[in-house]
């Protein structure tokens, strides 16, 4: 609580919610049966985790319990297992062994030997073990599950295998020291709070030892005696040393080596045996100890007990040792074992019984600890509750007395208190004294206005004083955010200059790329090359993005309206995964206004690149356009992606409507993304309308509305006229933009010659030996030099190659065209006015699909190559087809734009790079034509090749590919192949 000063007589309280004392008397109570809750706690809590201990240890007990009859199931199958392994598995062989033997040594009955060949594990037996194992899985920890899982493999494996006998008895005793390995845990788990459980729980688990070990020095035993012997055969002479000597015998041999290895596995096994139950005798109660000794004893026992001190007394066995009989000691070893596991089993029961008989203690003791808690609660209640009665009364009439004195301190009389003489007596006695002071203060009340006054006066002078030193802040605060203004435009400014720099840069990268591209005749480095001309197309759209973000303008005008099909392929050319872009339909004749050419392909592209880069990398997107009712242009970008929310759909939608209406946070730019922000900037522009929407099979579309002012109206696109080159050969015409407008139908298909390579023939026939790259223009006629320099988009100069090329790709095909065929094209491939006839068409180590190839695109955007003809640089891809007439042979002149002036009327400087407008000198010198032809019959070959496959693909799909028809849109085979 917040101490105040208060003066006497003033009527303020302290500020804040009220707060009743007996209300935190009762949070005191409270307090206080939290505190005996907590110290009692700890206890109860102690006492439910003994009592969950001890039910697993319930659980652990039955588990033991069930794991101890399986070990014996399992040390029987390991015996009988042994034994059958060291007869030689087969009864055929068993017996012919045991004859030999008995022929020989007589130390093998046949009755033995018949034994040994018999199965060694009967069917009910297996049946019993897979049962008992299906049992205790559920409740086995994870190891032991593994080597139960892994005994169907060790059964098979000793049955069928070429495995020893030890091998298969040391695979079975992995998992019966698994199972015995149970009661050592519980041994180990057991609290100390059950001594005497403990002390029965580790004597069995040395039982359990000593009872394993019987069983393996019974079944190792049976083995030894099992194995067959020699064979009896007559002493041959030795020539070299002149007497007789016993054959040789390998067989027998190893026989004598696996018996002298199981006797010996047996006499320690025998010794281990003896060792674990003198553990037995010093960890086991006297009860136990009792037990066993009245249990294993008798006639059986003793024989038994001879049996194993005359054959593991040494590690190998006797001749007379051998003689014994299997089947009496197999069943005077069986009767000691089988009365140990009886004495295991009970003491495994009388676990269980302990365990539980602990769980029930622990029980009893959590609900005596709870019950004790209670009663401690309730007692600390009720004491608590009475102490805060003997305060509440007091304080009662300590407070309305108080409140009395407060109201008419001049008129009331003291608080009169009849109550024991305690600190509440106290209280009282002061407040009235105060009460008899308070004359004394009035007077003092008097002197304290005067000191207000003069306190009133020194704050009036200290307001006059901050009100000039708030004026003089605000004039200061008003030059700083001017100087800040200014700072901010230099900052800009100098933004939008670096910019253009980098820009005019990349305009000059990507020429001499094209320069490169020209002269390069290696076709691995022809690829490099285009991919860095790609690469330089993708910087300067980044760089025309920083322009837009910075709302600046920098754009080529183009003199007359855009084909939007060249619009299309120049956005796809301008993103970095151009091969998964398929244009699909497009409106026929449709062209967009000059100056807002550049911006729509930039939108474009920017939308195709969001589309690429948010879906699969396998995925598809498609850009197909649609000629509304109104007269506008509805073009979709769709991508296969994984959409997005409906919230931020909403909210991307609202910025792309209104770019400049969006909050600015920090938050919100680093959630619009550049390419939404460039897009959104780009459409407000000219007015363009985008849109996001979610498609029902996944992924999002961009729409982008073009109004009609932006869509005018082409004049009709004629046939370009043929350009004739040196020599009078015949140029192409190849599909492109003024394919379009169907004034150049797609050839039929190709039958007898390829027509590039009856041009470049024709070509080189008429000229001799005349060079096979641009003639310098003296050689040209006079009239023809400004037609070819004019260069129409729609037609191809065929040149003779420099150098011998593969197989080279030949240009889009027109076949599926003259079938009827409309198919959705993915990224268009190099046309005439993009590479020149003398580069290879080949894609190049991108291993990229024929006609996903979209570099050469990137030279369409306007830039530096929007230049008069004859300047070196290749004719725009998307320029309208010019009109054939005189105006054809001029240069091609850009038209006057209105200069944009700056905030003080100075004229607005826009740099750009401009490349030499002298035409580049042709290459002097003439070729071999005898090489040329050689070059142009590997090209003929390579292209009839190409032809051949081509026609038998078409042959056969001939049928599905007739009358097929683009029923949603109605556009024609060239434009659903554009």
């Amino acid at each position: 609580m917040q101490k105040r000063s208060e003066t006497p007589g003033d009527p303020q309280a302290p500020g804040g919610r009220g707060v009743r004392v007996r209300s935190r008397l009762v949070v005191g109570v409270a307090l206080v049966g939290i505190t005996v809750i907590g110290a009692g706690a700890p206890a109860v809590l102690t006492a439910s985790g003994d009592l969950t201990d001890s039910q697993r240890l319930v659980t652990l007990a039955e588990l033991n319990r069930q794991a101890v009859t399986l070990a014996h199931s399992l040390a029987d199958e390991r015996d009988e297992v042994t034994a059958y392994i060291a007869a030689g598995r087969d009864a055929k062989g068993a017996d012919d062994r045991g004859g030999a033997g008995e022929q020989g040594q007589g130390d093998t009955d046949p009755a033995a030997g018949d034994k040994a060949g018999a199965p060694a594990v009967d069917a009910a037996h297996r049946a019993r073990v897979d049962r008992q194992i299906d049992e205790i899985r559920a409740a086995a920890p994870s190891g032991l599950r593994r080597e139960l899982a892994g005994l169907p493999a060790i059964r098979r494996s000793a049955l069928t295998g070429t495995g020893t006998a030890m091998e298969a008895h040391r695979a079975y005793t992995d998992v019966i020291t698994r199972l015995h390995a149970l009661s050592a845990q519980l041994a180990d788990k057991t609290p100390a709070r059950a001594a005497d459980a403990g002390a029965g729980t580790r004597a069995l688990a040395e039982l359990g030892r000593a009872v394993d070990q019987a069983s393996a020095t019974r079944g190792l035993l049976l083995g030894a005696l099992a194995v067959p012997g020699k064979k009896n055969t007559a002493p041959v002479y030795d020539p070299v040393t002149g007497q007789y000597v016993e054959p040789e015998d390998p067989a027998g041999d190893r026989a004598d080596r696996t018996r002298d290895d199981l006797s010996a596995a047996a006499q320690q096994a025998r010794v281990r045996e003896q060792a674990a139950l003198a553990d037995f005798d010093r960890a086991a109660p006297p009860a136990a100890r009792d037990s066993l000794a009245a249990t294993v004893t008798g006639p059986e026992v003793k024989s038994a007990e001879t049996y194993l001190a005359g054959l593991t007394d040494r590690p190998e066995l006797s001749d007379a040792e051998r003689k014994t009989d299997r089947e009496k000691l197999r069943a005077t070893l069986t009767a000691r074992i089988e009365q140990m596991r009886g004495v295991e089993s009970a003491l495994a029961t009388g676990e269980v019984r302990r365990m539980e008989q602990l769980r029930d203690d622990d029980v009893t003791a959590l609900e005596l600890r709870i019950a004790l808690l209670g009663g401690c609660l309730l007692v600390a209640i009720g004491v608590s509750t009475a102490v805060a009665r003997t305060l509440t009364r007091p304080l009662a009439v300590l407070r309305i007395g108080a409140a009395r004195l407060a109201q008419a301190p001049e008129t009331e009389e003291p608080v009169r208190f009849t109550g024991r003489n305690d600190e509440f007596a106290q209280v009282v006695r002061s407040l009235n004294t105060l009460h008899g002071r308070l004359a004394d203060l009035g007077a003092r009340a008097q002197r304290l206005d005067a000191e207000r006054t003069d306190a009133v006066a020194a704050r009036e002078a200290l307001t006059a004083e901050l009100a000039t030193q708030r004026a003089e802040l605000r004039d200061r605060t008003a030059e700083v955010s001017a100087e800040l203004e200014a700072l901010r435009g230099s900052v800009h400014h100098t933004f939008v200059n670096l910019s253009l720099r980098t820009l005019g840069l990349v305009e000059r990268q990507l020429g001499v790329i094209e320069k490169l591209e020209e002269r390069e005749q290696d076709p691995e480095r022809l690829a490099t090359l285009f991919k860095l001309d790609h690469m330089a197309t993708v910087m300067r759209r980044h760089s025309e993005n920083l322009l837009v973000l910075a709302g600046h303008e920098h754009n080529h005008a183009h003199q007359g309206p855009v084909p939007l099909v060249d619009v299309a392929r120049a956005a796809v050319s301008e993103i970095e995964r151009y091969e998964r872009v398929t244009i699909q339909s497009l409106p026929p004749h449709a062209h967009v206004a000059g100056f807002a050419a550049d911006d729509l392909s930039h939108l474009l592209a920017e939308l195709l690149e969001n589309a690429t880069s948010f879906s699969p990398p396998d995925a598809k997107v498609r850009l197909s356009g649609w000629l509304l009712e109104s007269g506008e242009v509805m073009l979709s970008v769709e991508d296969e992606g994984i959409g997005m929310t409906e919230g931020r759909l909403t909210e991307l939608n609202a910025r792309l409507a209104d770019p400049e209406a969006q909050p600015a946070s920090e938050a919100d730019r680093e959630g619009e993304g550049l390419g939404i922000r460039v897009a959104a900037l780009l459409a407000a522009r000219h007015g363009v309308r985008v849109q996001l929407r979610e498609q029902k099979q996944g992924g999002v579309t961009a729409v982008v509305v073009l109004p009609p002012a932006l869509l005018p109206d082409a004049p009709p696109t004629a046939l370009p006229p043929s350009v004739t080159v040196a020599g009078a050969a015949p140029t192409l015409n190849l599909p492109g933009s003024v394919a379009e407008a169907n004034s150049n139908a797609l050839p039929g298909a190709r039958t007898a010659r390829d027509p590039l390579v009856a041009a470049a023939e024709a070509t080189i026939a008429a000229t001799g030996d005349a060079p096979g790259e641009d003639a310098p223009e003296g050689d040209a006629p006079g009239e023809d030099a400004p037609e070819v320099s004019a260069g129409p988009e729609a037609t191809l100069q065929v040149r003779a190659p420099r150098a011998p090329e593969p197989d080279p790709e030949p240009e889009p095909d027109p076949e599926p065209a003259a079938d009827g065929k409309t198919e959705p094209a993915t990224a268009p491939e190099p046309g005439p006015t993009d590479r020149k006839t003398d580069q290879d068409p080949e894609p190049g180590p991108t291993d990229q699909e024929p006609g996903a190839e979209a570099e050469p695109e990137a030279r369409t955007e306007p830039g530096p190559t929007d230049q008069e003809p004859g300047a070196g640089a290749e004719p725009e891809a998307h320029e309208r087809a010019q009109e054939p007439g005189g105006d054809e042979a001029q240069p091609r002149a850009r038209e006057p734009k209105w200069e944009r002036v700056t905030d003080k009327g100075l004229p607005k400087r826009t740099p750009r790079v401009v490349q030499p407008s002298a035409p580049a000198a042709g290459r002097k010198g003439g070729i071999d034509a005898e090489a040329l032809r050689r070059r142009l019959g590997g090209f003929h070959q390579g292209a009839q090749a190409g032809r051949r496959d081509a026609e038998a693909e078409i042959a056969e799909s001939t049928q599905q590919l007739e009358a097929v028809r683009t029923e949603e849109t109605g556009d024609t085979v060239e434009e659903a192949r554009s």
